[in-house]
Order: structure tokens, then sequence, then C-alpha cells
């Protein structure tokens, strides 16, 4: 695990633009130690790691490059797609269900409808959806769900011009999504 401290070490005062002479002011550490733990030929200390985790701002843990333990967040990062959407996933590792949290834009008013092997689920959060499922063409507003076969021929896009933004479950075919119309009482 020490051994990627190094490159990660050089990449965080390098992202940060930060010269070997400034980080060796702000930490205390001499500027020949901060090169031979940059390029591993010190092993690093808990005494030069914890100023240098304050010096960055961030967590010891992100220094050593510690496994994940207990923390069941997972980490959201933002893809984009050709079409100017954007999908987020929420989901960590590839499993039968899939969520993501999606921003679709205005993709035209005519439907190119695609069918795939699946299950889709959706909720919309704000905006309106234009959900196109074969032969019915429906709008969604927020607090609203459909569910769907994805060999259906589908198309989906903001109804209004303007971003809609949904939950989204897959899964593979033959995996449901299972919900509850209300809440219980």
């Amino acid at each position: 695990m020490l051994d990627g401290v190094a490159p990660r070490l050089k990449w965080l005062r390098a992202r940060r633009g930060l010269s070997l002479s400034a980080l060796s002011a702000t930490t205390g550490i001499s500027k020949s130690t901060l090169s031979r733990l940059e390029s591993g030929q010190r092993r690093p200390s808990l005494e030069l790691l914890l100023p240098l985790a304050t010096a960055y701002g961030v967590p010891l843990d992100d220094l050593v490059g510690a496994p994940e333990v207990g923390d069941p967040r997972v980490r959201m990062t933002p893809r984009h797609l050709p079409n100017g959407g954007t999908f987020v996933p929420l989901t960590r590792a590839p499993g039968p269900l899939q969520a993501y949290k999606l921003l679709i834009p205005h993709r035209g008013t005519e439907p190119d409808l695609r069918s795939h092997d699946g299950y889709e689920w959706l909720y919309v959060l704000d905006g309106r959806l234009r959900l196109v499922l074969d032969e019915h063409d429906l709008v969604l507003g927020p607090g609203e769900v459909a569910e769907w076969d994805t060999k259906v021929p589908h198309w989906f896009s903001s109804a209004d011009g303007r971003p809609v933004e949904v939950l989204s479950l897959f899964g593979r075919q033959g995996e449901r999504m299972h919900v509850r119309a209300k809440p219980k009482t």
C-alpha cells in the first residue's frame, strides 16, 4: 500500500501548483526529504504524512491509498453523453440492478426508438419527460414513474426543451424493480 504514496504525493503537489520550496515552508519538511518521498527513495512515516495531509487538505487515507472501510457512500462521478445528457452512477459495482441519476436534454421531436435486453424503471425528479414506448407517447412530470421491458422499442427526451432530471434503475432481462405506489401508513 505504501508503494503508491510517492506518485500520489507528486500528483497532489503538481495539481496544486506548489514547488518543493513552498511545500517545505508550509510543512516544515526539508525539500530533500520531500523529493525523496515523491521519488519513492524514502519510506513515508506518520510524522511526515500528517503535515502533508494537512497541507493538501486531504484525509490521511487518501495519501496512503487505504481501502474504503465501512463507508457506504457511493463516490458519484458524472459522465457526459455525446447527446449532451449526463448520467451519474449511483451504484458502486456491476450487479443485477444498476441505479443512475440522469439529466436528459431535449433530443428533438422525432423519436429514434431503440430496444435492447433489460428492464428499466424511471422516476422523474424535476422537469417533464417525454417517453415513447412503441405506439405510446407519454409525458411524465415530477413524482411520476414508468417501467418497461427494454425489448419494447423506446425513446425518451425532455418534453419542453429544458433538461429533465430522473432516477433510473436498470436491470438485465428478468430483473424487475418492485416499488409501492404509496408508502405504508
